[in-house]
């Protein structure tokens, strides 16, 4: 275990029912509650790329409303007033604020060398915004200090690392802010480059002037640590394989937890997760990580214990709710978790990476 305390591009063109046996009925990890509700998403549909509120009900999901957007979106976030943003897909240039109506409020596009990364944050007195961003000639990962009013950006600060990816306060609200570790350039876009130096990290930055206070390291140097979730007082980090030899990319962990002193990965899965986490979310007991290449969502205990994998094809997007629960979105079905009710998703649209329960 390595672990260290230190101190543009331009614009362009525009995942069978799961009984709820499968998650445990002799030790269940979460309480049974009502289906159903509001989820603030991204997906693909015929036209191009679009984001929306998707409604559940006790079949399937349906679209509320939907605005085109130009390119692939990532992450989403509410804001204080009930706004949302969302945020391009790395490397990204636009940044959108909207209305759950689906009414357009805020466009905001970033410099010529600088490239979003996805994910975007509130400060924890709701007058700033943080965005993760790369500075495109150099590869250095940056949080870029946003005013929440007008989008304009105010500071940058370094995430002493490359390829910053999703981002959390913590209890004093401080970032803590993942470090993909993955070095990419203008020329190339997303291919992966230099993959024996990846440096994946996670810091913690100070809120208000962006000063280290910490940067963690799990032992693994080609693990990419890449998406957080509070699980209490621990961080759970959803991680990326990135090895050279195909068996020890399948067998590599997709999740870690950190624990204010080190990072370690959780107990080994008892069926193969191929080495890909697309999203983390932490519920009651649980935390469950996505795994799109293996058609599930892994579940552990909060400790780091192995619990199951729970089925469903190219199961990506995950959302915590206040009930206690989770929800998980594939190719052509949603879930919800402990329930195992899946509902159909709407025809013609494929959904993204993430998603947001609204309520």
């Amino acid at each position: 275990m390595r672990t260290a305390i230190d101190l543009h591009w331009n614009r362009r063109h525009w995942l069978a029912a799961v009984a709820a046996a499968a998650l445990g009925a002799r030790a269940p990890l979460l309480a049974a509650r009502p289906s159903g509700g509001r989820f603030a998403a991204a997906w693909q549909a015929a036209a191009g790329y679009q984001v929306g509120v998707l409604e559940a009900n006790e079949r399937a999901l349906s679209i509320r409303s939907a605005v085109d957007v130009p390119t692939r979106a990532h992450a989403l976030a509410a804001e204080p007033d009930g706004t949302l943003l969302t945020v391009a897909r790395r490397p990204g240039d636009w940044l959108l604020r909207w209305r759950p109506d689906g009414s357009l409020l805020q466009w905001a596009w970033i410099e010529p060398d600088r490239a979003f990364n996805g994910h975007a944050l509130v400060s924890a007195d709701g007058k700033r915004l943080y965005t993760t961003e790369a500075d495109l000639d150099s590869g250095d990962g940056l949080v870029g200090v946003r005013d929440r009013a007008t989008l304009r950006k105010l500071a940058e600060w370094p995430t002493h690392g490359a390829d910053p990816h999703a981002l959390l306060l913590d209890a004093s609200g401080d970032l803590m802010v993942a470090n993909g570790g993955i070095r990419t350039r203008p020329e190339t876009g997303r291919a992966k480059l230099d993959l024996d130096r990846m440096d994946a990290s996670v810091v913690r930055l100070d809120a208000g002037d962006g000063r280290l206070r910490g940067q963690w390291r799990i032992d693994d140097a080609r693990l990419s640590l890449r998406h957080l979730a509070w699980s209490g007082r621990t961080l759970a980090i959803a991680m990326q394989a990135e090895h050279s030899d195909p068996a020890a990319k399948a067998a590599a962990p997709v999740l870690a937890l950190w624990d204010g002193r080190s990072i370690r990965a959780a107990q080994a899965a008892d069926v193969p997760l191929l080495g890909y986490g697309g999203d983390v979310a932490c519920a009651g007991r649980a935390v469950a990580v996505s795994c799109p290449r293996a058609d599930g969502v892994a579940v552990w205990h909060a400790d780091g214990r192995w619990h199951r994998r729970v089925p469903l094809d190219e199961a990506c997007a995950l959302a915590a709710d206040v009930a206690g629960g989770w929800w998980a979105g594939g190719a052509s079905l949603a879930m919800d978790a402990p329930n195992g009710v899946q509902r159909a998703t709407p025809a013609g649209i494929r959904l993204d990476n993430h998603w947001l329960r609204l309520g």
